[in-house]
């Protein structure tokens, strides 16, 4: 019997440790984006242990509508569609700041559920998990796209633009350093703005740029939090 405790409470604190050496941060509940979109949705694990470690980072559910597609991407290299889970090493103490699950909204208005898991490598019934929404919905005039204890930002006014488009934001730590940069359909930056801590309007000259499909992302210390399509009709 007192070793039946022991077991067991040996087993019950090996999983308090690997919870507490897990962190998913940054959680957002809700994303919003509209039709024929492009959404990153950052995924920030954090390896808070004293050792590196491999870690499997899984989508475990994910209900895309049959003209929507989504997909892992790490850094500016992106996976299959098809594939749901991959392996990561993370290092002791580090957060992985370029994970994104992508999707391509598709031109039907649908709310889409997700849940991803994380754990360490063999280990699957140690792990963490987050779900979240995004609600595709035909695009309304401002839109909140990204929400977040350091921002606040409306999608881009009008678009399709002509000329000048907007893009309403609020700060919430006056610390972060917030930019927004729009690049082409080749991924070359043609625009960069800076998004000052007292303002909350940045404006987009498109009147610069030839008629075509452009993507903006808004940067947060130089991680890339959110991008979409911007659409430049002459």
């Amino acid at each position: 019997m007192k070793l039946f405790l022991f077991l067991l409470l040996t087993f019950a604190f090996g999983l308090s440790a690997t919870a507490q050496s897990l962190e998913w941060t940054d959680r957002q509940d809700s994303y919003q984006a509209g039709l024929g979109q492009t959404v990153r949705i950052p995924i920030r694990i954090k390896n808070a242990s004293d050792k590196a470690q491999f870690f499997i980072i899984k989508k475990a559910q994910g209900d895309l509508g049959s003209n929507q597609k989504g997909f892992f991407c790490l850094g500016d290299e992106c996976f299959d569609p098809g594939v749901d889970q991959f392996s990561k090493k993370i290092e002791a103490g580090e957060t992985i700041s370029n994970l994104y699950f992508t999707v391509e909204t598709g031109l039907v208005t649908t709310l889409n559920s997700f849940r991803f898991e994380v754990f360490p490598r063999g280990n699957p019934t140690m792990s963490i998990e987050h779900a979240f929404s995004l609600s595709v919905d035909e695009k309304p005039i401002k839109s909140l796209v990204f929400q977040s204890k350091d921002i606040t930002i409306h999608d881009v006014y009008p678009n399709p633009v002509i000329d000048q488009a907007t893009i309403d934001y609020r700060i919430h730590n006056e610390l972060i350093k917030a930019k927004v940069v729009i690049h082409n359909i080749l991924g070359s930056p043609v625009g960069h703005y800076e998004l000052p801590v007292f303002e909350s309007k940045v404006k987009i000259q498109a009147d610069e740029f030839t008629s075509g499909v452009y993507f903006y992302t808004v940067y947060l210390d130089n991680v890339g939090v959110l991008t979409r399509k911007l659409v430049v009709r002459k």
